[in-house]
């Protein structure tokens, strides 16, 4: 399985990197990319919701009217959840919602989201670039080489790289990552997914450990 390599421009350069097929071109598995994928949303929870219960509202204890002879239900305190402005029962506490997935899976779901990419055609791979300074136009021109301008695009580097980065993060439909630092989430999320040549070697081993 090959990919042609190209420029900044668009254009092939001549060269073409090969995939592994153990990595791009595997029966895709939806649950193992449900489960990570749940996992990452999960994860970004902050979970500091909180609602009072009876016991925690400040209010008067008294009773509000004896219990038996009224013809009514019994009443206890203004406390109760049956008033307005009474505690809440079972009310949401703060929690994590993380849990933890094994990383055979995690692999499994990466592998199963780009190889579903692979059939619809969505994997670029171009040359390493480098940037004198951070500016966001220059980028914008590889955009728009890559007729990606307003599209979803992920751009995936060998290693970190700021003037690069920077130059990107005002474009609300790109983004630039590390290959270490990929989710499925952040595949899936992605229209269009450009590899940096370097970065493709390494993503295949960070995949097959």
């Amino acid at each position: 399985m090959e990919l042609v390599v190209l420029n900044n421009t668009g254009k092939e350069t001549g060269r073409k990197i090969t995939l592994d097929e153990t990595v791009f071109g595997i029966e895709p598995n939806k649950h193992a990319v449900y489960l990570e994928v749940k996992q990452y949303l999960a994860a970004q929870r902050q979970g500091t919701h909180k609602s009072k219960e009876r016991s925690e509202i400040t209010a008067s204890t008294r009773k509000l009217k004896k219990q038996k002879g009224s013809g009514s239900a019994r009443y206890g305190d203004i406390k109760s959840p049956t008033f307005r402005g009474g505690g809440r029962v079972f009310g949401p506490k703060p929690r994590d919602y993380r849990f933890k997935l094994n990383k055979a899976l995690k692999r499994l779901a990466k592998k199963s989201v780009l190889s579903q990419k692979m059939k619809d055609n969505s994997i670029k791979v171009m040359e390493d670039l480098s940037l004198n300074a951070p500016r966001t136009k220059d980028f914008v021109t590889l955009l728009n080489a890559f007729e990606l301008n307003g599209k979803k695009s992920l751009f995936i580097l060998p290693e970190a790289n700021d003037n690069v980065y920077l130059s990107s993060r005002n474009l609300p439909k790109t983004k630039v990552l590390s290959y270490n630092e990929i989710s499925s989430y952040d595949l899936m999320n992605a229209g269009e997914i450009i590899f940096f040549e370097g970065a493709v070697e390494k993503f295949q081993e960070n995949l097959k450990k």
